[in-house]
């Protein structure tokens, strides 16, 4: 019986911290101003990553062709080659939505244009990190909701924000 309200009181703990972190809406406007004139948007994906991308499918595809016209090619069973065939339209539909993605900041939140359309209010987020990754600069934004929500930045203008963005979202203790 005693049981039951502990794993509550720790939500709650929880969600008492998480609140704590949240920028006041003085900072909150500080930030935004900070960012420049909105809404800020640009490539989701550098543009070397595109193309990388695109390579690598033309490889896959040109090797899936080769081996599918090739004596070889005919010992290959229908399930697997159809299996192939799957992952390789999987591949395609990645690259395509690499190359047309777009991530967009604005006074109400963030969003991208992805394969499904990813976007946060910024009363939502609760906590945001930046992930500067070689290949790609990210933010992942952590929402009330609890689940996290990456965002990509293909611009050196996106990044410089995403930055900004963590150091004001940043755990504060």
């Amino acid at each position: 019986m005693g049981l039951s309200k502990v794993p509550a009181q720790a939500e709650q703990d929880l969600s008492d911290l998480l609140d704590t972190a949240m920028p006041s809406p003085e900072e909150r406007s500080a930030l935004l101003e900070e960012i420049g004139p909105l809404p800020l948007h640009g490539q989701a994906w550098p543009l070397w990553i595109k193309i990388l991308a695109w390579i690598i499918v033309l490889i896959i595809g040109m090797q899936i062709t080769y081996t599918a016209t090739s004596p070889g090619g005919h010992n290959i069973s229908p399930l697997v080659a159809g299996s192939i065939l799957v992952c390789f339209l999987a591949l395609l539909v990645v690259a395509r939505f690499m190359l047309v993605s777009e991530t967009r900041i604005t006074r109400v939140g963030i969003e991208q244009s992805w394969i499904t359309r990813r976007q946060v209010a910024w009363e939502d987020i609760r906590f945001a990190k930046f992930i500067p990754l070689f290949t790609s600069k990210r933010l992942v934004c952590f929402t009330s909701r609890g689940r996290p929500v990456v965002f990509q930045a293909g611009t050196r203008e996106l990044q410089v924000a995403f930055a900004r963005i963590a150091l004001v979202y940043r755990r504060r203790r």
